[in-house]
């Protein structure tokens, strides 16, 4: 049991007809609903923290029940930072022992973004730490990520392939039609699978990773919506294109939303019905079953990664 690299993960997924969950954790009930569904469901495990988590959190609270959290399980965990968005919060992030770090540089030209990416990547690799970037835009938000639709655009594979030899990268992010927040889609959902089966061939070797990639499922919309919320027109990828995406080479798939919608649903229907109730165990125990629950679906039915640990 201990903090680990994605790269042994990673490596038994590559060629196989699964992917590794990649939970966004902000507090102790998030963490443990997680790390319990993974326990259960024996599954690879990656818990990844936000710039919004380490302000809401702060980093070593974060650190801290992180190792709490392995400990206790005896799982073996990645933890992973996200969307870091420049060379300073990497080196922070590795230095107080992340085993895993995104550099974000997708909103700059393809150059510059290389050259953030190598340093980052030269810097890690001297600690023994991985590094994910992202090449293309997601559109949404999420955070303190803001992409508008027009900005959004797809990852090309010529350039995957060139950005992953001149980076070193150890996996990468890649843009193929899904976006940050509850509202993914405006009409149907899409994912390009063409444009992923490139991708895959074009680097073979390289694991893919696929953000923006929570399902949004109705019923917990509709329950947030039943007792008080206004979420309108909510609407994330379905299940089954995420199965897709997991078959075509897609190693690493990033869940956030689902889990804050579990949660808040189930918090919100325990208000509403016990309106004198100022306990916060109350409300927050099971909101973390809640979590327990979404992730032992997610694992399952989703990500097809039970018993893969």
């Amino acid at each position: 049991m201990a903090l680990v690299t994605s790269k042994e993960m990673f490596a038994k997924a590559l060629n196989s007809d699964y992917a590794i969950g990649a939970f966004n954790v902000n507090n102790m009930e998030i963490i443990q609903g997680i790390v319990d569904a993974a326990k259960i469901e024996n599954a690879p495990l990656i818990l990844q923290v936000s710039a919004g988590a380490r302000k809401y959190a702060k980093p070593v609270y974060l650190l801290k029940l992180v190792e709490a959290a392995i400990e206790d399980s005896g799982l073996d965990i990645v933890l992973h930072l996200d969307h870091g968005e420049d060379f300073d919060i990497c080196k922070k992030c590795i230095d107080d022992g992340f085993t895993s770090v995104m550099i974000d540089g997708s909103k700059y030209p393809f150059e510059e973004n290389v050259a953030l990416t190598k340093r980052v990547v030269e810097y890690a690799h001297e600690k023994g730490v991985v590094v994910e970037a992202e090449l293309g835009r997601l559109a949404g938000v999420e955070d303190n990520i803001n992409v508008d639709s027009r900005s959004a655009t797809f990852t090309d594979p010529d350039e995957a392939a060139e950005f992953v030899e001149k980076t070193g990268v150890d996996s990468l992010a890649i843009a193929i039609g899904t976006s940050h927040g509850a509202y993914k889609f405006k009409g149907d959902p899409y994912l390009d699978f063409e444009r992923l089966q490139k991708i895959r061939e074009l680097i073979p070797n390289t694991p893919l990773v696929l953000h923006g990639a929570s399902t949004v499922l109705p019923e917990f919309v509709e329950l947030c919506n039943k007792y008080g919320g206004n979420i309108p027109g909510a609407k994330g990828v379905p299940e089954e294109m995420i199965r897709t995406a997991a078959n075509y080479g897609i190693c690493k798939v990033n869940i956030d939303t689902d889990l804050r919608l579990a949660m808040t649903a189930e918090i919100r229907k325990i208000l509403f019905e016990n309106p004198s109730e100022f306990d916060p165990r109350k409300y927050l125990g099971p909101g973390r079953n809640a979590i327990q629950r979404m992730v032992q679906h997610k694992i399952k039915n989703v990500l097809g990664a039970s018993n893969k640990r």
